[in-house]
This record gives structure tokens, sequence and C-alpha cells, in this order.
């Protein structure tokens, strides 16, 4: 396997409205795009920090991923996404070594990226996604 960058690191909050108070005002970034990722029930603000991306993630249904997430551990470090090519020969070799994965095959994510995502138990407790960017 071979990770290119960090593609970015996703972060859970209450509030997209409320959080980009902060990054932008405070931080100074600029938030770039908005989506919402109807199959993964949320919707996502990005902002770019040099080659890194940060997402943030709203919840659109409490009982979605990132819902359940600030219910259980509040706003805070979601995942952190690896950029990679091959996505699907890395789940491959993923799955062979022994790593748990939470999806088997690529599905569609924000920005358009293949995603995947690699369960914590496997990952030492970090909630870890590969990514590919195909349109590259």
């Amino acid at each position: 396997m071979e990770l290119s960058h960090i593609e970015h690191i996703g972060i859970a909050v209450k509030s997209i409205d409320e959080a980009r108070k902060y990054y932008e005002g405070i931080l100074g970034l600029t938030c770039y795009a908005v989506e919402e990722v109807k199959d993964q029930r949320v919707k996502t603000a990005f902002f770019k920090i040099g080659q890194t991306k940060i997402e943030l993630l709203e919840s659109t249904d409490p009982e979605g991923p990132v819902g359940k997430f600030i219910e259980k551990k509040g706003e805070g470090i979601h995942h952190i996404a690896f950029a990679t090519k091959g996505i699907e020969g890395v789940l491959q070799d993923l799955d062979a070594s022994g790593v748990n994965l939470i999806d088997k095959t690529p599905r569609k994510g924000a920005e358009g990226l293949d995603i995947a995502f690699l369960h914590p138990k496997s990952t030492y407790g970090v909630l870890t996604e590969i990514c590919e960017d195909k349109n590259k």
C-alpha cells in the first residue's frame, strides 16, 4: 500500500454554521465547498490548509454515523483520511493483512472521492478512511 498524503481530517460538529465562525473568523481559513452526502446522512464543509483539508461533518440524521458519534463522544475529531491510488487493491491487501474493514468495496463520498473506512479496532482506536480521487 502506498499512501500519498493525508487527504483530510474529519471533525464532527453539531452545526457547520456555528463551527465555520471559528474556522473562518478565528483561523482565517476559507470554506470552499459545502455538500450533503445523503447515503452517509451527513452535511460536509471543506477548508484547505496546505495540501490537507479539514472536513466538518454535521449529521443530517441523529441515527446516522456522525449523529451517533456526537451523541456518544461529543464534537471532535471523527476520522483521518489518507489518499491512495488503486483503492480496490489497497482494500484487498488490508483485508488479507487482517485489518477489519467497514467497507470491503469503495463507495462514493464527498467531493466525488471513492472512499472506504477501516474499523478503529484494527487501527489503534482511530477511524481511518482510505480515499482515491479517480479524476486525477
